[in-house]
């Protein structure tokens, strides 16, 4: 019989419990799924980033920003303006959309009759989250000899749009956004002063012939003014930014696909890169992505990265310039660079609303492919900057290597015979060095042969592993899979409360990396128990990691602008992400192929490396234990994995049925 308080909450939970959030209120509830809360800079860069993309476009030649006495701050340019009209579908003004409906905007579709072929808004968010966490919000559009107003207050229409003929001597177009953030929402209702400097200051950068002013407003009707206008564009900005003389004349440039190459990258996708090379001092590191600031990087600064090393080891090779037992890496050559680079991608994909980081995988192969003959013809018409820069490589390289043979006497002169069936890696350095513990010897077989040899090794296993979770630590060695991976990671098995010898690890990453199917997560599961029972200061440390390879591959045709590609998808759910991003972009239903991968060795060594296996571009989950600690960590493995258990784990099945979708 049901207690009185299970009764009362079984009571209180029903149909009506069940609340759905409709228009900004989501934005209101959770904030900082949308923008950051730590200040108001972020929802104010929004409407800064709608007037850069307007000048992106050829429409604006001027972006003027006010920070105004009372806390608020306009935002004002010259573009096109919002239009402020009936939407054809909606009949609602087109500017109140923009600003009270989260996913609406001018910026989805592409091809030659869209409105932005290159922009840095694409989710239809930004300022309409600006508009919700704003106390109040007023928008001011010049457009087609008209002039039209309207006011918002916490994302509410309280001032409905008014038009009317503009006056002789207004303005003939653009657009005027006025706000006051909410201070509820945000740590401190302060913006940043430098950080919104540096903002300003690197749109007019990367946008040359534009003209960008801040006013700082006073007491007294003063104000402090400052403007932007570069003419020298990249480099001259990265000049000021430097802290020490570039060793060598700064290497630039900038390309661009044309019609003709559209077989590989849109017609106007590319990147325009400035890059100083020094001897010492803070390296200096700028990248954008349709002028949106990716200050947590991501694959185009891994392109430049792939292109600046393919470039000068090629330069090092031909001239033969690298001593004997050097070995360079991408590292020495990246470490003591400083850029900045801006791309321009179709369609970029962006981590989280606030684009801080960019995750499209095509970006690496256009940033890398633009920038190396670049370089490679730049260091070959300038051979003695080529041999000075050579010489800066090699010593990185060579107090690299010194670096890793320090650790390496320090392990002590116990030597294991390491297992025949492991494909080491060639470097010595624990902190670059992987691990992959790899389901299967046919996948194996594409791991060893689309691996990065220096760093990446390969364990393969055969079959599942045993359950260790209730086996004794003194008997683990009678399994085989289990001791060949002991060893291969150089660490002796321990419990939570031991101090294990951690110097004689061999890889600073332990990669679980299985099929991505029922089976795969089983073996996944048996691993994550061995490591968690019998080795938990990895995990504690930081070392244990699960790569995520994908379920599905679409061949996706031409569409638009955008050439024929190959698109992975981890799940279900991202499967159908792509599918209805493809039909947005203009493909035809049925006109593409979906292949789901049984297992990782029906992958090629190419397809692995780009999904699984490359750094720049893979999915890598670091292992942690529970936010409530080792102990609740440990009562659920129990539960999972203990032999006494089978009743507590019916219930839960039995509990959970419903939950389960069944992989056949």
């Amino acid at each position: 019989m049901a207690t009185s308080s299970t009764a009362r909450a079984n009571a209180a939970y029903g149909e009506a419990s069940i609340r759905v959030l409709k228009g900004l209120e989501p934005v209101k509830q959770r904030p900082g799924m949308y923008t950051r809360t730590d200040n108001p800079l972020h929802i104010v860069q929004e409407v800064i980033d709608n007037a850069a993309d307007e000048a992106l476009a050829g429409a604006a030649k001027a972006i003027d920003v006010t920070l105004h006495a009372d806390g608020s701050v306009s935002v004002s340019d010259d573009g096109r303006g919002i239009p402020f009209g009936l939407h054809p579908e909606e009949r609602v003004s087109v500017v109140e959309i923009v600003y009270t409906r989260l996913h609406a905007g001018g910026k989805f579709e592409k091809g030659a009759a869209a409105a932005y072929s290159f922009s840095g808004g694409l989710h239809g968010v930004g300022v309409s989250v600006t508009n919700a966490l704003a106390k109040r919000l007023e928008v001011t559009v010049w457009r087609g000899g008209q002039v039209a107003r309207i006011a918002f207050a916490g994302g509410d229409v309280v001032e409905p749009l008014v038009v009317k003929k503009a006056a002789a001597g207004e303005r003939r177009s653009g657009t005027a956004v006025r706000v006051w953030p909410d201070p509820k929402y945000f740590e401190s209702a302060e913006l940043p002063r430098a950080d919104l400097t540096h903002l300003l200051r690197s749109k007019a950068v990367l946008l040359p012939g534009v003209s960008v002013t801040l006013t700082i407003e006073k007491a007294r009707g003063e104000a402090e003014r400052q403007s932007w206008r570069y003419a020298g564009g990249l480099s001259d900005y990265l000049l000021q930014s430097l802290t020490a003389e570039p060793l060598i004349p700064l290497f630039e440039g900038a390309r661009y696909a044309d019609a003709g190459e559209t077989e590989n990258f849109a017609e106007g996708e590319g990147v325009a890169w400035s890059v100083a090379f020094t001897d010492d001092g803070q390296p200096v590191r700028e990248s954008y992505v349709n002028l949106i600031p990716t200050v947590a990087g991501g694959t185009h600064e891994s392109g430049l990265k792939d292109g600046l090393y393919a470039a000068v080891k090629g330069f090092i090779e031909m001239h033969a310039l690298q001593p004997k037992g050097v070995k360079l890496m991408a590292d020495d050559v990246f470490s003591r660079a400083s850029f900045v680079i801006s791309a321009k991608v179709l369609d970029p994909q962006f981590q989280g609303q606030i684009k801080e980081r960019l995750n499209s995988r095509d970006a690496l192969r256009l940033v890398s492919t633009c920038v190396r003959p670049a370089l490679e013809l730049w260091l070959n018409q300038h051979v003695e900057h080529g041999r000075k820069l050579a010489e800066l490589v090699i010593r990185q390289a060579q107090t690299r290597q010194r670096a890793s043979q320090k650790v390496e006497k320090k392990k002590g002169s116990g030597v294991a015979v390491l297992p025949g069936k492991l494909t080491d890696c060639e470097s010595r350095d624990t902190a670059l060095n992987e691990l992959f513990l790899v389901e299967g010897d046919s996948a194996g077989g594409s791991a060893k042969l689309g691996r990065d040899k220096e760093t990446q090794a390969i364990l393969p296993l055969r079959g599942k592993v045993l359950n260790a979770w209730e086996v004794e630590r003194d008997r683990l060695f009678a399994n085989n899979e289990i001791h060949d991976i002991a060893v291969a990671i150089g660490v002796d098995p321990h419990g939570p409360d031991d101090e294990p010898d951690l110097s004689g690890l061999r890889y600073g990453k332990i990669c679980i990396l299985s099929d991505a199917d029922v089976d795969g997560s089983h073996i996944q599961v048996l691993l994550l128990t061995l490591f968690f029972r019998h080795f938990p200061k990895l995990i504690a440390n930081g070392h244990v990691h699960v790569a995520k390879p994908p379920l599905f591959r679409i061949d996706a045709p031409a569409r638009g602008k955008k050439p024929a590609a190959k698109i992975y998808a981890l799940d279900d759910g991202e499967l159908h992400a792509a599918l209805d991003k493809l039909k947005k972009e203009g493909a035809r239903d049925g006109s593409w192929s979906i292949s789901r991968f049984k297992g990782l060795g029906e992958m090629n060594a190419e397809q692995l490396w780009d999904t699984t296996l490359n750094p720049e571009t893979r999915r890598l989950l670091q292992v942690s234990f529970a936010h409530d600690g080792f102990a609740a960590t440990a009562q659920s493995l129990t539960r999972l994995m203990g032999k006494g258990e089978a009743q507590a784990r019916r219930d839960l099945m039995e509990r959970h049925a419903d939950e389960v979708e069944v992989d056949v």
